[in-house]
């Protein structure tokens, strides 16, 4: 499992276990320009001991059961890969300092349906704000939710129920400036800031803030979480509204109906999406389509 990325050089988790000294490796010639990104299982031959100044090549990279993807902007035909095979998006969000955002957390959940991350949000600073009038507009799809707050000591709370969803798990944290991201991955990971010391020095000597890195949960706990520093936005050039659509099982079947083209938006855009005759037969919540079609305004709406 790929950990860091850093210029040409690549750091792997040997069969994904961070007790094992980490491999550093550069991508065989034959796989060309092939992009290979933290997340990505590879295989590997050659020097695996993980001792210093050892190298070993990259000469194959695995199917990726999930994406994370985004564009520069909602224009830009270019996807780039931020992490790969991650099976949990945790989108953090404070709800207040700064104030919260829908429209972020919007293209988030597009960007884990599309790419097939289960999402998860996480709303921080709850000693500020109360946080249900924030959560009250996920409800109706079924988005798990946490809260955190820190105490008078600075000890974060809820730190512990974050902790079990991320176990067994690889997680993507993803959040903007100042939302308390790296409070909360200080605190899930007390050597997280070692760790980053250490693969600094692979490679080229730097690690720049920029880029992905999974790091091991403490102790004996199963799991990785892949911090995303440098992630502000999601553009969606590379989404379809079917593509949202599929994630959610009771409705993918239903746009089969909907004619070519259909953003499934309802009227007036879309006045014949089958969606609609779902909550006519009784068969989805209207509240349960307001809020997905919500979702949907930011595949429309760079801007939302």
């Amino acid at each position: 499992m790929v950990t860091v990325v850093d210029r040409g050089r690549w750091t792997c988790a040997p069969d994904g276990d961070p007790a094992r000294a980490p491999v550093t490796a550069m991508r065989a010639r034959e796989l060309g320009r092939t992009p290979i990104v933290v997340g990505d299982r590879v295989g590997l031959v050659g020097d695996l001991t993980g001792a210093v100044d050892t190298l070993a090549r990259i000469v194959r990279v695995e199917e990726r059961a999930t994406v994370l993807r985004r564009t520069a902007d909602d224009t830009d035909p270019f996807e780039r890969i931020v992490v790969a095979n991650a099976e949990q998006l945790v989108i953090v969000t404070a709800v207040a300092d700064p104030t919260p955002r829908t429209g972020f957390v919007d293209r988030c959940l597009v960007a884990a349906y599309a790419g097939g991350l289960a999402p998860l949000l996480c709303l921080t600073k709850a000693d500020l704000a109360d946080p249900a009038p924030f959560a009250a507009h996920y409800a109706d799809l079924d988005l798990p939710v946490l809260v955190t707050r820190q105490d008078g000591d600075g000890r974060v709370e809820g730190q512990d129920e974050l902790a079990a969803a991320l176990t067994g798990r690889v997680s993507a944290l993803i959040g903007h400036s100042g939302v308390g991201k790296s409070t909360l991955v200080n605190a899930l990971l007390p050597d997280a800031g070692r760790a980053v010391g250490t693969v600094s020095g692979v490679g080229k000597g730097r690690h720049t803030t920029t880029a992905a890195i999974a790091l091991p949960l403490p102790g004996d706990t199963p799991g990785w979480v892949v911090d995303t520093p440098g992630v502000r936005s999601f553009g969606l050039a590379h989404v379809t509204p079917d593509d949202v659509i599929a994630a959610f099982g009771d409705l993918a079947a239903a746009i089969e109906e909907c004619p070519r083209g259909c953003g499934h938006l309802g009227p007036p855009t879309d006045p014949e999406c089958a969606l609609d005759g779902l909550v006519e037969r009784g068969e989805l919540r209207p509240a349960r389509l307001a809020a997905l079609r919500r979702v949907l305004v930011a595949l429309r709406d760079p801007g939302y």
